[in-house]
């Protein structure tokens, strides 16, 4: 169970959640459309469920930019070991491989 699912479950939409454990939160009039339109939407019963799956997404969003920042590190790492070694390799090959990475990921968003 995630942080933000602690916070309250799905159908709670009352003050079913702990007096202790409440947040005013002021919206911008769009956000508050926004969060309006969501709960018309008829997929969320009522504000507080938009809020926590939007705090949900934004969890899962540090997550994923938290484990690329180590993949990131690590790659650095092995880099710098190649080099050290004399394994270097020419920036035309670099850039090649970037943009092929690039495209495979632009296809992979597109999907």
């Amino acid at each position: 169970m995630s942080k933000i699912d602690r916070i309250g479950h799905k159908g709670q939409c009352r003050d079913e959640v702990l007096e202790d454990s409440k947040v005013n939160v002021h919206l911008t009039p769009e956000l508050e459309q926004l969060v309006q339109a969501r709960v018309k939407s008829g997929r969320y019963n009522c504000a507080s469920e938009v809020v926590r799956e939007a705090l949900r997404l934004l969890e899962q969003r540090d997550e994923v930019f938290a484990l690329r920042k180590l993949e990131i590190r690590k790659q650095i790492e092995e880099g710098w070991r190649s080099a050290k070694r004399g394994e270097l390799v020419g920036g035309g090959e670099v850039f090649d491989r970037i943009d092929a990475e690039l495209a495979v990921m632009e296809r992979a968003a597109r999907e």
